[in-house]
């Protein structure tokens, strides 16, 4: 019988496909790989069983044999599958290329990447007006950097070609370390410490750049800033950052907005809110009123008997983007005067003398829940 499981090792069904298996397999070997684990003898061992489960599953005819083990019991035969060819991980192939793919950056640096480093990203903030930013705007943005030198063409060797293949990688930029423990050999892929990633030595440097591969310049970009950018949204610019010290790739450009407020329109991402005050009458009696907008002011319909704290919504009235257009909350504040005139304090008398409690709906549940409670009438004069 097989000693282990390996469809569970792998967490996979026994009908799982080539690529089922090679997804999983991935996934483990990320996660228990000893490098992430030093001195962790539990990850070795499982990294052991893991690779071990795939090189009988990945083969077309171990896995057949494996499967017949499986569904025949005391069948197996004398190689059976107790471990890797002739133990360890010496039967294991390509594992530098697959730990290359997912460990970059690990363990001083990782797996080269097969060439110089990407140079470092550049960081700006630009501040927009509350309407640049809802309507979208252009931009110019200048800022200085470091540039690829024109004359070595970013090597940092004068002309861009006095310099030679690094011995030490053949040219690679990387160079593969062997490592043997109690678990088996394990194969790691590193920069090159003698050309720095690179390749290449240099033997006579450029005069312009001094070396470095690079020249500080000043840089104007043009933004091209969408409908709807917000505080803390941003723009990548590709190329636009600082130039790889190595001859690699620039980094980029990253520019933060940060939106200044509005004196009326407070903003939830493509919704607009406004605070309207209306006077008493307008609230009373129903009117129209002018309420502003992203682009222009509208009139808008204010009901009879509005009442303060009143919220209403003008759909596409909100801020226009890509993915759709907002709506425009409108909070209705009646205003109260706060000084009278006499005979505007007489006038105000009639009428609410004349109003039926019933007439405000607020002002009657109040006063019946008053009475019911204790008994009064809080409006009595």
């Amino acid at each position: 019988m097989a000693d282990k499981n390996y469809y569970e090792i792998l967490g996979v069904d026994k009908k799982a496909t080539d690529a089922d298996i090679k997804a999983a397999y991935r996934k483990l070997v990320k996660q228990y790989h000893p490098d992430l684990h030093p001195n962790d003898a539990t990850a070795a061992a499982k990294f052991k069983e893991v690779n071990e489960a795939h090189e009988v599953l990945s083969d077309p005819q171990k896995r057949r044999q494996y499967d017949y083990e499986l569904e025949h019991p005391g069948m197996r035969g004398g190689s059976g599958f107790s471990g890797f060819s002739g133990g360890g991980f010496s039967g294991f192939s390509g594992f530098g290329d697959i730990f290359s793919e997912f460990f970059s950056g690990f363990s001083g640096g990782g797996a080269a990447q097969g060439g110089a480093a990407q140079g470092e990203d550049i960081q700006r903030e630009v501040v927009l007006s509350f309407l640049d930013a809802a309507k979208g705007c252009t931009k110019e943005l200048r800022y200085t950097r470091n540039v690829p030198c024109a004359s070595c063409k970013g090597t940092g060797a004068k002309n861009g070609t006095a310099y030679t293949t690094c011995d030490k990688c053949k040219g690679s930029g990387q160079v593969r370390y062997a490592q043997d423990s109690l678990f088996g050999r394990t194969i790691r892929l590193a920069t090159c410490d003698a050309c720095g990633g690179t390749g290449r030595k240099i033997t006579e440097v450029c005069p312009d750049c001094k070396g470095k591969g690079y020249t500080r310049k000043e840089t104007v970009v043009t933004l091209n800033i969408p409908a709807g950018a917000d505080t803390n949204s941003y723009i990548r610019k590709r190329g636009y950052g600082q130039a790889s010290p190595k001859g690699g790739e620039p980094g980029d450009l990253i520019v933060v907005f940060r939106v200044e407020p509005h004196k009326l329109f407070k903003r939830k991402d493509k919704d607009l809110y406004i605070d309207l005050p209306v006077s008493f009458a307008t609230a009373a009696l129903g009117g129209k009123v002018q309420v502003p907008g992203i682009d222009e002011t509208f009139e808008y319909l204010i009901p009879e008997g509005t009442q303060s704290g009143t919220v209403f919504c003008v759909r596409g009235k909100g801020i226009k983007t890509r993915t759709g257009t907002g709506n425009l909350y409108i909070t209705v504040n009646v205003e109260v005067p706060a000084r009278l005139s006499r005979e505007q304090k007489q006038a105000l008398e009639t009428f609410d003398a004349g109003v039926d409690v019933r007439q405000t709906a607020k002002i009657r549940a109040y006063r019946d829940n008053v009475q019911a409670l204790y008994g009064v009438d809080p409006y009595k004069k």
